[in-house]
């Protein structure tokens, strides 16, 4: 039985053919689990994490896996996420959950834009992490320019653990600089690792490269600066325990190096991960509590003085710190994924607190149902183990249950919640209908499965002509869901031209005050709000936001939920047309209410009529266009005609590197600009050009452009 220090709950995550699955499928195999290790793009049925038959036909991640190993007496939960842009959601709730990740790097590539985006998603939620630069072994393995991108790109403080035994195809291994032995993969499958002496010429390099090492360390550790100016050698625990202590606050990213095709360097890594990433009792979570609006309302209506605006409850809503120690606390866990299957909803979830028991019931704080966990398992990519518990730390599966991604599930002695994960928005829509109309149902069932476990896949109607849309975050996003809408559902369908999911934004704060009122010969409506309205810069124009800043019970507080869902009625269309509304900052600061007439609908009707009638047409709005970061890797030779092209694309230049004879230009560029570029890159290049491209951000469309957005038949 693992102790909680002894989890290691970890991402592997990457740029795109970055050698992410490769590397966790070595993992697999030397802890043990796998027997085989098969490559990505092989004949054998591909690598054991992409067991999807798409993912393996493709050479690509598409889902996020699970898996556990056991390395050093540690028990390690691993995670292997997409690489490609379009399946950003899995890495970002993947990474919602888990203590630690390790980040993937190209020698060659070196940090790239799915990097970037990584970065950013690990950021967002505190992951320490280390890095590895796999790939060594390739022609242009340059770890020391990574290192340098590490540091510009990703403004991180990486500390390089490791030197190189030969490069390119000759390397064989590489330098510990922390124990000062050269480490080697011997036989064929990389097995067997052997530490002798470093060779003569390398000495003096790994010398320099050691004391480059502790003067970085000295600077997180004042114990280790004294020992340093007492002119002392520190041992090599000294340094492990300084190197996890400065990884676990996030002041320092460990760097490790390898090829991982070639089975090197890869056991470094997994030693790397016990020894420096956290264990969930080293991860402060915090869960917010939750008021409990019935008794409010009771106290409400135990009120003396019916007829005059009665004080709703003062409700403070704290924080829980959570304990990852006490087993016997009551439990809290996260929902962080689910699958829709033959035989019902697989739902992921990660436990931070407590147990989860087969057969008990525990209570989802979205909807406050309490639900039965009938069957719990352990994942093995696609296999399946039966388990009657699992405990703080563990990230098991359980069948049957109806919820959805991001939501809580505790103890009924506790009300509390964890903030949910984050959700992009997609950028890329097309109308689909079926090829025969005996399959609308099946088009139906299925859309509605995809919704359900991927929350930046969305469907929608088209208000004027009636069609289906779905919107995902790409091209091959939805092409994929295409593909399965086939293969699972025999449900063949036509699809329309690719087109931009456009937003539009308010520019213009706005102060309002509205008031509801609709009589009958019944009991009537009635709400009254106030507040403002502050719009988000476009860069981050992602959410809607919404503050309540009333006080002394102006509002009864079990309304407040139904005035900000009134706003979010309102959300899906502005004064620019069927695009939604994004970018905006809503604080509730005052109103009223009636005792007979108001209720949930009468201010959630208010708030929407609000936002139609006194918000948006006053808010100055905008159209906004994502904005894609694009990584074009062509010859020198064609760099002027490319870069000529991406700035005829709207495009901005914001980096261009040169190396050897390759030229590697990063630019911000107008999604609604590169639905054709694949073709043009190539004709321009002779077919010798790629590109990878990113979401960065919406931003606002010039006058022009938007002119002829908004108005397609004025050409």
């Amino acid at each position: 039985m693992n102790t909680i220090q002894q989890i290691r709950n970890i991402g592997i995550s990457a740029h795109i053919d970055s050698g992410k699955t490769t590397l966790t499928e070595r993992m697999l195999y030397y802890c043990g689990r796998i027997h085989r290790m098969r490559d990505v793009k092989g004949d054998d049925g591909g690598a054991t994490m992409d067991f999807d038959s798409i993912e393996a036909r493709r050479g690509i991640t598409i889902s996020s896996a699970i898996t556990q190993v056991q390395w050093n007496e540690h028990f390690i939960n691993v995670i292997d996420t997409p690489g490609h842009v379009d399946f950003t959601i899995e890495v970002e709730r993947s990474l919602r959950v888990l203590d630690g990740a390790v980040l993937v790097l190209c020698a060659v590539g070196g940090v790239q834009s799915q990097s970037i985006t990584v970065d950013r998603q690990m950021h967002r939620y505190g992951v320490p992490r280390i890095a590895f630069i796999n790939k060594m072994d390739r022609t242009g393995a340059n770890p020391r320019r990574v290192l340098r991108q590490l540091r510009e790109k990703l403004r991180c403080q990486p500390v390089l653990l490791q030197l190189p035994i030969g490069s390119e195809s000759q390397f064989e291994g590489v330098v510990d600089l922390v124990t000062m032995e050269a480490v080697r993969f011997q036989g064929p499958d990389g097995a067997r690792v052997e530490r002798t002496t470093i060779p003569g010429e390398m000495l003096a390099e790994a010398e320099s490269t050691r004391r480059e090492l502790l003067d970085q360390l000295s600077l997180f550790d004042d114990d280790l600066a004294a020992v340093l100016l007492g002119g002392v050698e520190p041992d090599s625990q000294c340094l492990h325990t300084v190197i996890r202590r400065a990884t676990l606050s996030r002041q320092l990213t460990p760097v490790l190096m390898g090829s991982a095709f070639r089975n090197k360097g890869v056991q470094e890594v997994l030693t790397a991960v016990t020894r420096y990433l956290p264990s969930p009792a080293d991860r402060r979570v915090f869960a917010r509590e939750i008021c409990d609006m019935s008794e409010a309302q009771a106290q409400r209506n135990s009120s003396a003085n019916s007829t005059a605006t009665l004080s709703a409850v003062s409700v403070s809503d704290g924080l829980v710190e959570l304990s990852a120690t006490a087993v016997s606390a009551p439990l809290v866990a996260m929902a962080f994924k689910t699958v829709m299957q033959t035989f019902g909803q697989l739902t992921l979830l990660r436990i931070y607190q407590g147990q989860v028991r087969r057969g008990d019931s525990y209570v989802n704080a979205r909807t406050r149902r309490s639900i039965r966990f009938n069957r719990l398992i352990r994942i093995h990519a696609d296999q399946r183990e039966e388990i009657q518990s699992a405990g703080p730390g563990d990230i098991i599966g359980v069948l049957g249950i109806d919820c959805a991604s991001g939501d809580t599930f505790t103890d009924k002695s506790l009300q509390c919640s964890l903030e949910s994960m984050f959700v992009p928005e997609p950028v890329v829509q097309l109308s689909i209908e079926v090829v025969r109309n005996d399959d609308q149902g099946k088009l139906a069932k299925a859309l509605d499965a995809f919704r359900r476990e991927d929350p930046t896949f969305r469907v929608s109607t088209d208000p004027e002509t009636g069609q289906t849309l779905i919107a995902g975050m790409g091209q091959l996003h939805l092409d994929v869901y295409l593909e399965k809408l086939q293969r699972d559902y025999a449900c063949e369908c036509r699809t329309g031209r690719p087109r931009v999911a456009w937003r539009q934004c308010p520019t213009r704060p706005v102060h309002f005050h509205h008031i509801f009122k609709k009589m009958t010969g019944g009991p009537g409506q009635f709400g009254q709000i106030q507040g403002t309205m502050t719009p988000i810069p476009p860069d981050v124009a992602n959410s809607f936001e919404f503050v309540d800043e009333t006080r002394g019970g102006c509002i009864p507080r079990e309304y407040i939920p139904a005035v900000k869902q009134g706003f979010i009625d309102e959300l899906s269309r502005g004064p620019l047309g069927d695009f939604d509304v994004v970018g905006m900052r809503i604080v509730l600061t005052d109103g009223a209410y009636h005792e007979n007439d108001s209720s949930d609908q009468s201010f959630r009707l208010c708030a929407a009529e609000a936002m139609r009638k006194a918000i948006l047409p006053e808010a100055d709005v905008r159209l906004l266009e994502p904005i894609m970061t694009v990584e074009v890797d062509v010859p020198a030779e064609f760099q002027g005609t490319v870069t000529g092209h991406l700035l005829r694309l709207r495009g901005h230049i914001t980096a261009s590197e040169n190396h050897n004879d390759l030229c590697v230009m990063t630019a911000d560029v107008p999604l609604a600009e590169l639905f054709e570029y694949t073709s043009e890159l190539r004709g321009m290049t002779r077919g010798q050009g790629t590109f990878t491209m990113a979401f960065s951000r919406y931003a606002m469309v010039p006058a022009d452009v938007a002119a002829r957005v908004l108005n397609p038949g004025r050409q």
